[in-house]
């Protein structure tokens, strides 16, 4: 018998491998803090948003090379980039990962910006993705004010509220509006028709979707998911200072892009089936850099069929009204027996004291569910359990 036919592994294991998956995620989220927190560090004044991509990039590469280093079965563990790191500053609502060709290569950070910090790294597929947003200079003798302090806090106050939304038995819609409630305490809205997915292995836009602001269109033909126990979510919180969300295209070129495993088409240029092989080989079910790959400018017109075609997604460059700002914060959640867990770890930047604003969160049932854990203790749950219990005795008498 050859080892390929001894791989499928005996039912009783499936507890451990359960847990053994969720250790994979926590060490993918791990390195994606370690990477964050360097580029955090980095984020100065003058600083190239180009060089803080690539040194984002290559830090998840290093991190994810150091682990699982030992085959499976024979086999190597599949690692590295889940999302290529993206610095977008002020209205650019995510995405932005320059190439050296591009004219905003030269782009650098100023006093003030506000930047929203995005990677992701997997093991074995599967991927923790967390993004996060700072000021540069800030500092809490020298706090951020004005509209960049509100969307920062309207957006950081939507991804926890976002997380204790996110639980077994509550649908996406309950996400949608709660997102949208918070955000209008500090007048801001949700970026139009953000999409946030279930996770599963080697897939991190699942079926089961939460959708940010929708247009009325999306609000009709948007499917109602119910969350479950065992399901994995990345949330993207994505707030915008304007008055509606809206976004639109402007200059910027796309060079985040992802193949899309459900479609099948036979490309007709060699290029493309050059470039669409590198891509596999490389980047597997992940978004991926055109930086990446071995020729900027063969790639991108390679990529050019693969696109027509639906074969390979591209991530676009959105940007809000001139003059907005857009602050957002991405985190990973696991639906466990025990409660929701989050695989990423708590933004490292935020703190109240570096954001000074008038508005603050007024409304009580608000600030009742953002006071309580993320996860009931045991305790609680056996005196919710009690209070419960002795309602229905008063009923029975």
């Amino acid at each position: 018998m050859s080892d390929t036919e001894k791989a499928p592994a005996p039912a009783p294991v499936a507890v451990s491998s359960a847990e053994a998956d969720l250790t994979k995620y926590k060490t993918a989220a791990d390195i994606v803090h370690q990477v964050t927190k360097k580029l955090i560090e980095l984020s100065v004044e003058g600083a190239k948003l180009i060089d803080l991509c690539v040194e984002g990039d290559k830090l998840i590469e290093q991190g994810t090379g150091a682990v699982y280093n030992k085959p499976v079965k024979g086999v190597k563990v599949s690692k590295g980039l889940a999302f290529p790191t993206s610095i977008s500053v002020n209205n650019a609502v995510a995405h932005f990962s320059p190439l050296a060709s591009d004219p905003q290569s030269e782009q650098v950070l100023a006093k003030d910006d506000v930047v929203k910090i995005q990677l992701g790294a997997h093991i074995d597929g599967f991927a923790a993705i967390s993004a996060e947003t700072i000021v540069v200079g800030a500092t809490p003798e020298h706090p951020a004010t004005g509209r960049r302090a509100d969307v920062i806090k309207a957006a950081w106050h939507a991804a926890e509220l976002a997380m204790r939304t996110i639980k077994v038995g509550n649908k996406n819609w309950n996400v949608t509006e709660a997102v949208g409630k918070i955000a209008a305490s500090w007048d801001c809205k949700p970026v139009e028709g953000m999409l946030s997915c279930q996770q599963t292995q080697n897939v991190i836009d699942g079926k089961k979707r939460i959708i940010l602001n929708p247009s009325e269109a999306q609000k009709r033909d948007f499917e109602t998911a119910t969350f479950a126990e065992g399901e994995v979510y990345g949330m993207d919180v994505l707030i915008s200072s304007g008055e509606d969300g809206k976004a639109r295209l402007e200059e910027s070129r796309t060079t985040i892009y992802q193949r899309d495993s459900t479609i099948t088409y036979q490309l007709k240029m060699k290029n493309s089936r050059a470039v669409f092989s590198e891509v596999q080989k490389k980047a597997g079910a992940f978004p991926f850099n055109i930086r990446s790959l071995e020729d900027e400018k063969r790639s991108r017109m390679g990529l050019q069929e693969a696109v027509q075609h639906n074969l390979v997604k591209p991530y676009e460059v959105i940007y809000t009204a001139a003059g907005t700002f857009v602050a957002g914060f991405h985190f990973t959640i696991a639906l466990l027996p025990g409660g929701p867990s989050l695989i990423t770890h708590p933004p490292i930047w935020y703190k109240p004291e570096l954001l000074k604003t008038d508005r603050e969160l007024e409304d009580e049932e608000l600030k009742a569910i953002l006071a309580r854990n993320l996860r009931e203790s045991k305790k609680s749950k056996k005196k919710k359990a009690k209070t419960e219990g002795g309602e229905e005795e008063a009923k029975d008498e």
